[in-house]
């Protein structure tokens, strides 16, 4: 997926949602930087597109996030809904999926 971006797409609603976690929004925005594997999520997108991204922090740990894609005043932003570090079980397939 192109995720060529123009920002990010962050109000009062969202931005509590993904700290809730305690994962910052410079990591978030972070990951989007850093080339996470991205792929759709079906299950959540009833209303538009939903998709999920995995990959790491500028310090290593790894993060899952769910988001969207919108397009506001002609610029194309990722909208994160919700964020979070990843359990070692995803860690463990993450890991495994990097290897192949």
């Amino acid at each position: 997926m192109d995720l060529q971006v123009d920002g990010f797409d962050w109000e009062d609603g969202n931005r509590s949602k993904c700290q809730q976690h305690g994962v910052s929004i410079a990591e978030i925005e972070a990951l989007f930087v850093h080339g996470p594997r991205v792929a759709p999520d079906p299950k959540h997108s009833a209303g538009e597109d939903r998709l999920i991204a995995v990959g790491k922090t500028a310090t290593g740990r790894r993060l899952f996030a769910a988001f969207t894609m919108r397009t506001k005043e002609g610029r194309r932003l990722i909208r994160p809904v919700t964020a979070r570090y990843m359990h070692a079980r995803e860690i463990a397939a993450y890991e495994k999926a990097a290897d192949e």
